[in-house]
């Protein structure tokens, strides 16, 4: 069955410490159906973008490290599930209540999976 990825989008500045119980609580019941579903792989919530470490590969073949998001955005992935749904209406139909219960917009992708190369079995 394919997996997918809900991912909740938040502005940079957001406070995560901010959010009212009421959405806390929508987000937990969310999760509760998702599991009394059994679509959820996994879900997790994400700290602050301004957290990040960025690493990205240089000419020399060294690797540069630095303090902040990779990509200078207005929004960022604050948080996330992984859903194993029959197909991508259905995952979009838990997006819908993803973007009520966080109140914010939500972004639903397909998982690509690829086979193992042969020399790693």
């Amino acid at each position: 069955m394919p997996q997918y990825l809900v991912a909740i989008h938040h502005p940079y500045n957001y406070v995560p410490s901010l959010e009212e119980a009421a959405m806390r609580e929508d987000i937990h019941a969310l999760n509760r159906e998702m599991i009394a579903a059994g679509v959820r792989i996994f879900a997790g919530g994400l700290s602050p973008a301004a957290n990040a470490t960025a690493l990205r590969s240089q000419p020399d073949g060294g690797v540069l490290v630095t303090d902040g998001p990779y990509l200078e955005t207005k929004e960022h992935i604050g948080g996330f599930w992984i859903l194993e749904c029959a197909d991508k209406d259905q995952a979009v139909a838990w997006g819908r209540k993803a973007v009520i219960a966080c109140r914010a917009p939500v972004e639903v992708r397909e998982f690509l999976f690829r086979p193992v190369p042969k020399e790693a079995n």
